[in-house]
């Protein structure tokens, strides 16, 4: 009986194994080799914001500017003071003389008035200025003192003194009236300004007493 001879096919595949599977090793090897050259970077720390100012100031070399100053506040306007005349609606008004610290007032001995604190009494000299008659009365009339209290006259008050409107009088276009104002203020109040008014609904303005 004759033997057959053994084909070579499987020595011959083992062996083409071996020759591809070396160079693999070797890249293997190879990629290790580098990534053990390589030290990890460490991320650089992002840079801080600036604002819009200083980037474009940084970037025309030039130094941001500034902030605006304030401006300064408005000085208060000064009311005008005794002998200067004032408007209020259809009457001119001029503040010509004030007494204060008075514990009674009346020039009619019958019609003597005593303070509940003390009186202050503001004379006013009152023109009207329009085409018509006018009425005037000094219970329109307001005061405040130093600490910002308003006052309300005292037309009872009023009524014994010589003054040409002591409670209510028409004024005729073209003339003028002299009108004391009583008021009745505590004992140590200091009258600081009197707002003068056409009539009880108008707006009325302020003149200072000191």
């Amino acid at each position: 009986m004759s033997t057959q001879p053994v084909a070579p096919t499987e020595k011959k595949s083992k062996k083409w194994r071996w020759i591809i599977g070396i160079p693999a090793v070797l890249i293997a090897l190879s990629i290790f080799a580098n990534l053990g050259d390589h030290e990890p970077q460490t991320k650089a720390p992002a840079p801080a914001p600036t604002s819009a100012a200083t980037s474009a100031a940084t970037e025309n070399n030039t130094a941001p500017d500034a902030p605006a100053a304030a401006e300064p506040e408005a000085a208060p306007v000064a009311l005008p003071g005794i002998g200067a005349p004032v408007r209020d609606g259809k009457f001119e008004f001029t503040v010509t003389d004030v007494v204060s610290g008075l514990t009674e007032v009346g020039d009619n001995p019958y019609l003597i008035e005593k303070a509940q604190g003390q009186f202050t009494v503001v004379t006013v000299s009152v023109l009207n200025t329009s085409d018509e008659p006018k009425g005037l009365s000094p219970d329109a009339q307001e005061m405040y003192d130093a600490d910002g209290r308003k006052f309300s006259a005292d037309t009872s008050a009023a009524i014994g003194l010589d003054t040409d409107v002591a409670i209510w009088d028409e004024i005729n276009p073209g003339n003028s009236v002299s009108m004391k104002v009583v008021f009745d203020m505590p004992v140590g109040a200091v009258p600081a300004e009197i707002e003068l008014h056409d009539s009880m609904f108008s707006g009325g303005t302020r003149v200072a007493l000191r």
